[in-house]
C-alpha cells in the first residue's frame, strides 16, 4: 500500500542536504523505510542505526551529502523502551537487584538473526529504569551505547535471574539528541511531498532539519566568507580566515560554519584553540568531510601564475 502511494509522487523534490527523523513502524526493515524516503524525495539517503523489522521508533535518515555524517551518526548513544517477558515468577526486589548489575560495561555477542559478525563486543549500559512490572511482564527504559543488542540484554537478565527471559516488544525512543518529539510518520512525509507538488514548499522543508542539528556537541569554528570557497576545494583553514571559535583540542573534530550559520565542513584541529588567535597566521583546521558545494561563495583566493 505504501509503495503504491509513493509511486505517485514526482521525483527530485529535495536536492539539498538535511535530516529527517522518521517514526519507523513495525514490519518493514530500516533499509526499506530509508529506500521509501529516498524514492519520495528523489535524493540520496542513508540511515544511522539499524532497527529490526519488528522494532519501531526513532530512525534518523540522512539526505543528500548528509550521508557523509554516517560514521558519526552510527556512534550516537541510544535509548529504548522494552517489554520483556520473564519465564517464571520472581520478586520485584530480586528483579531490581539483578538489573542493577547490568549497568556499566557488559559483554555481548550479536544474536544469531543479526546481519553482523557474531564476535564478542563490549558495550556500556548507562541506565536501566523499570517502568512497570506485572504478570511476568517487565517494561523498562534503557540508555546505552550504539550497537547494544536489547534482545541479548533480555536473555542475559533472564539467565542472571535463573528463570529465563526474552524480549517481547521494543521501541527506540532516542538516537543521539533526537527523540520521539521530533519524529514524523511516512504518511506525514508523503503528504508533505504532495503539497510540494502543489506548490507548497514549506510543507516539506518544515519536516527536514539542517545537517548541523546532528552535531550540537561538536566545537564550532566560524569563518570569513573569503575563506569558504577554498575550504570547499579542500584547502586547509588558516587562522586568518577564522572569525571566532569554541574551545577545542588538537586532533578533535570541529564543525566549520559560515557567518550565516551554514554548515561548510567537518575538520580535524591541527592546533588546540589556545595555540592560535582568530585572524592570525598558521594552519588551524584540515577539512575531513566537505558538505558545501564549491562555488556557493565567490572565490576569495587566487591561483599563482607560473612564470614563463
Amino acid at each position: 500500500m505504501v509503495d503504491e502511494q509513493i509511486s505517485t509522487i514526482p521525483l527530485s523534490l529535495w536536492s539539498g542536504s538535511g535530516l529527517v527523523i522518521i517514526d519507523k513502524p513495525r514490519g518493514p526493515s530500516s533499509h526499506q523505510v530509508t529506500a521509501w524516503v529516498g524514492k519520495m524525495l528523489g535524493c540520496r539517503v542513508g540511515h544511522s542505526g539499524t532497527l529490526d523489522p519488528q522494532v519501531s521508533g526513532v530512525l534518523l535518515i540522512m539526505l543528500g551529502n548528509a550521508v557523509r555524517l554516517a560514521p558519526l551518526m552510527l556512534k550516537h548513544e541510544k535509548e529504548y523502551v522494552c517489554l520483556m517477558r520473564l519465564h517464571d515468577d520472581v520478586p520485584r526486589e530480586q528483579l531490581e537487584q539483578v538489573i542493577k548489575e547490568f549497568v556499566g560495561k557488559i559483554y555481548q555477542r550479536p544474536p544469531r538473526k543479526s546481519a553482523v559478525k557474531r564476535s564478542l563486543r563490549i558495550r556500556t549500559i548507562y541506565k536501566i529504569e523499570i517502568l512497570d512490572f506485572e504478570n511476568r511482564l517487565v517494561l523498562f527504559r534503557v540508555h546505552c551505547d550504539a550497537g547494544t543488542y536489547i534482545r541479548s540484554l533480555c536473555h542475559h537478565i533472564g539467565l542472571a535471574l535463573g528463570i529465563g527471559a526474552h524480549m517481547q516488544e521494543l521501541r527506540r525512543t532516542r538516537s543521539g539528541t533526537f527523540d520521539e518529539t521530533q519524529v514524523h510518520t511516512l504518511h506525514e512525509l508523503k503528504s508533505a511531498c504532495i503539497h510540494v507538488s502543489a506548490g507548497d514548499a514549506k510543507a516539506l522543508s518544515s519536516l527536514i532539519l539542517p545537517v548541523e542539528a546532528a552535531l550540537p556537541d561538536i566545537p564550532r569554528v566560524v569563518v570569513r566568507n573569503s575563506a569558504i570557497d577554498a575550504i570547499c576545494h579542500g584547502a586547509q583553514l588558516a587562522g586568518v580566515g577564522i572569525l571566532m571559535c569554541d574551545q577545542f583540542k588538537k586532533g578533535e573534530t570541529v564543525t566549520v560554519l559560515s557567518q550565516k550559520n551554514e554548515f561548510i565542513c567537518l575538520g580535524a584541529a591541527l592546533l588546540s584553540s589556545t595555540e592560535f588567535i582568530p585572524g592570525g597566521v598558521g594552519l588551524v583546521i584540515a577539512p575531513t568531510t566537505v558538505f558545501m558545494r564549491p562555488g556557493t561563495y565567490s572565490q576569495g583566493w587566487k591561483k599563482k601564475r607560473h612564470e614563463k
